[in-house]
């Protein structure tokens, strides 16, 4: 986790008191320790910013999590799917599949890659995974996926 990554959420929990932690991590030993350590905080949660960690390790990061019904947020749908409790993010397959195909196709007629537009994500997703949180306990408002929720794994 970069310091780029972080500054926002830590200006965005400065502002509701909430304490951030970082836990960078080089093994799966590490994970297990970070998540516990978290778990005995109460009402904690984790948040896995980019860039994404391994499969292996996100099995591992949701499995641990559930155990400790410690909530999981990350920044694209897959990892919902995958078992995290939620996700939010630009949709990076719609956001890869509108800026590479046609940036290759550029570039290879001869577009300089430095000329070419930065693209920025125009909609971005909230994905809730009801399995998780019945694993968890946790009660999921139907309000709020009604209002807020753009899909919904059941």
């Amino acid at each position: 986790m970069s310091n780029n990554n972080i500054a926002p959420i830590e200006a965005a929990a400065a502002q509701f008191a909430i304490k951030v932690t970082q836990a960078p991590y080089r093994n799966r030993q590490e994970i297990e320790r970070a998540i516990e350590a978290f778990a005995m905080e109460p009402d904690g949660g984790l948040i896995i910013l980019p860039p994404s960690p391994p499969f292996t390790d996100r099995e591992l990061i949701n499995r641990v999590a559930i155990g400790h019904r410690l909530p999981t947020i990350y920044f694209d749908k897959l990892f919902a799917v995958e078992g995290g409790l939620m996700s939010y993010g630009p949709g990076l397959s719609e956001l890869y599949g509108r800026s590479g195909p046609p940036y290759v196709d550029r570039i290879l007629r001869g577009a300089k890659p430095g000329d070419l537009p930065v693209q920025f994500p125009t909609k971005f997703q909230l994905v809730v995974n009801l399995k998780t949180a019945k694993a968890m306990r946790l009660t999921i408002p139907e309000s709020f996926l009604n209002l807020e929720a753009d899909e919904v794994i059941e």
